[in-house]
């Protein structure tokens, strides 16, 4: 079965090129399938990671950013594939 896991956060106001930053800095061991970073207006950032594995398997995900650098807590949702 393949997971998605969806991370989404706001940006502190003149911020979002840092928090974009991070994102892209934060490893996961181990890696993902597959992960794409995203960014969309209000300085949001969006990083969606694949893997295979059970829906409710313990997998690594992103951490909540430093609270300077973002205006509220992680968004996260877990999806299953149902193929294309």
């Amino acid at each position: 079965m393949t997971v998605a896991l969806m991370w989404e956060a706001r940006a502190a106001a003149g911020r979002g090129e840092d928090l974009l930053l991070w994102a892209r800095e934060q490893r996961l061991t181990p890696p993902p399938l597959r992960r794409e970073t995203f960014r969309a207006p209000q300085d949001r950032v969006l990083v969606i990671t694949w893997w295979e594995a059970p829906f409710d398997a313990d997998l690594p995900e992103l951490p909540e950013p430093d609270g300077e650098l973002v205006t509220r807590a992680v968004h996260r949702w877990r999806f299953e594939s149902l193929g294309g």
